[in-house]
C-alpha cells in the first residue's frame, strides 16, 4: 500500500466499517485497487459482483473502489440504497473524497466517508432483531 495508508489506518478503517454497520443491515467494504489503468467504473463493477456485494438481502451493500496512483474513486451503491439516497449522496461523497485526497488526506476522507454512509444506511435500513454480517469488513487489494 506504501505510502498512501499504514497497517494500522487500515486497520483502523475495518474499525470504521464495523461501527458504521452497526445499526444498520447494510454492507460496505473499501477495495485498494493499484492495477487498473483505465476502465475503472467497469472493473469496480466486475469487483463489487466478485467480492458478491449485489447478494446482500437488502441489496444495500456499498463499496468504495480507489486507486490512490490514478487519483481515482467509484462509489457503488446497490439498487436498494440507491433507490433511498439516489445520486446527490454520492456526489457529495465523491467529491469531499477527491477533494481531500487531492490534499494528502485519504486515510481521514476514507473513515469519514464510510461513517458518513454507515449514518445513511441506518438511516434508511435500521436493524430489527439479529444483525449477521452479510460480508466480510476487511478491506480487499488488487
Amino acid at each position: 500500500m506504501g505510502h498512501f495508508l499504514t497497517n494500522q489506518q487500515i486497520a483502523s478503517l475495518v474499525e470504521a466499517i464495523q461501527s458504521a454497520e452497526n445499526h444498520s443491515t447494510g454492507e460496505i467494504r473499501v477495495h485498494i485497487d493499484s492495477n487498473t489503468q483505465d476502465h475503472y467504473a467497469k472493473t469496480a463493477f466486475e469487483i463489487f459482483k466478485e467480492l458478491r456485494m449485489d447478494k446482500t438481502t437488502d441489496r444495500n451493500a456499498v463499496l468504495f473502489h480507489v486507486n490512490f496512483e490514478q487519483k481515482y474513486l467509484t462509489i457503488i451503491g446497490d439498487v436498494g440504497i440507491h433507490e433511498k439516497v439516489h445520486q446527490t449522496f454520492w456526489d457529495h461523497l465523491h467529491d469531499y473524497i477527491t477533494s481531500e485526497f487531492a490534499k494528502g488526506n485519504y486515510y481521514q476522507a476514507l473513515k469519514s466517508a464510510i461513517l458518513e454512509t454507515g449514518l445513511e444506511l441506518k438511516k434508511h435500513f435500521p436493524v430489527e432483531g439479529e444483525n449477521p454480517n452479510q460480508l466480510p469488513n476487511e478491506i480487499t487489494f488488487s
